[in-house]
């Protein structure tokens, strides 16, 4: 699935507060991935199933929070509260680009979703790699798929995630590459952001992760990789998108790959010592 190159119109690029944003994505004027904007605010996936199911998948985010950090869970589409991570935005509108299923088949990609939204609907939303993104690029390690205006790639791996009643599947990662000497780097800063997926669960060869054709992900775009780079895997929200798909919930909404939610919430807000153990991100 191609992602369409941004450019939001913001001085210095991209630097536009998150509720103009969402006011854009609400007015169909901004459709293309988020990535990069409004850098220094967390952005989260979205995942929208029938209430029915909302306990098991609220058990599967707890049992697996590497890939799904739970941020949010909202019985109504306009978020509420002082404590929400976006106070009024509409999570029918307010994201660039939806996915819509129904028994687990793609129904449709629109730019808004409030036909297809119903009341027995649970929104879930989860922490994304996107929110420590303008860390890394603050200190210097540039992200080629911002500066090349695609999406990043994500994969499907050989782990597969703890289950929770019908909700089971493989673990899904998204790749950066890094200059061999910036890797420490990265994966120190990053792993100070627990709720954007922590540190890389993986450094290097692809084929540890079963992944077949690093050039073919199975979402986002190929950038390949540059003399001197190291592919870097971190643990990927889509993995809660490919987990509920597959329980066949009558109606499922998404995010489009790359399409987030962007919050009012400042990235500096989540940054804590990470609680996962150590991983295999130095092998």
């Amino acid at each position: 699935m191609r992602g369409q190159p941004v450019s939001d119109g913001a001085s210095p690029a991209g630097r536009t507060s998150p509720a103009a944003i969402r006011a854009r994505c609400r007015s169909g004027e901004l459709t293309g991935p988020t990535s990069g904007l409004a850098p220094g605010f967390a952005q989260a996936n979205l995942v929208a199933l029938p209430r029915e199911q909302e306990e098991d998948f609220r058990r599967f985010c707890e049992r697996n929070p590497r890939p799904c950090p739970l941020l949010e869970v909202s019985r109504t589409p306009v978020l509420r509260g002082s404590g929400s991570a976006a106070p009024g935005a509409d999570l029918r509108t307010d994201l660039p680009r939806y996915r819509t299923f129904a028994d687990g088949e793609l129904l449709r990609e629109s730019e808004q979703v409030v036909e297809a939204w119903t009341e027995d609907l649970t929104a879930f939303l989860l922490g994304c790699s996107f929110g420590f993104e303008s860390a890394l690029v603050e200190a210097g390690i540039r992200l080629r798929h911002q500066d090349e205006n695609r999406n990043v790639p994500v994969y499907a791996t050989n782990r597969a995630t703890r289950p929770a009643g019908r909700f089971a599947g493989p673990l899904l990662v998204s790749m950066r590459p890094v200059p061999a000497d910036r890797v420490e780097d990265a994966v120190a800063i990053s792993a100070e952001f627990p709720l954007s997926h922590g540190a890389p669960i993986h450094a290097g060869d692809p084929a540890v992760l079963g992944i077949a054709d690093f050039d073919a992900p199975d979402f986002g775009d190929s950038g390949g990789l540059l003399p001197g780079e190291v592919p870097l895997f971190w643990a990927c929200g889509v993995t809660s998108q490919i987990v509920a798909r597959a329980a066949r919930p009558a109606r499922l909404i998404t995010h489009a790959s790359g399409h987030m939610l962007v919050t009012d919430t400042p990235v500096a807000r989540q940054r804590v010592r990470s609680p996962f153990p150590p991983t295999d991100a130095a092998d």
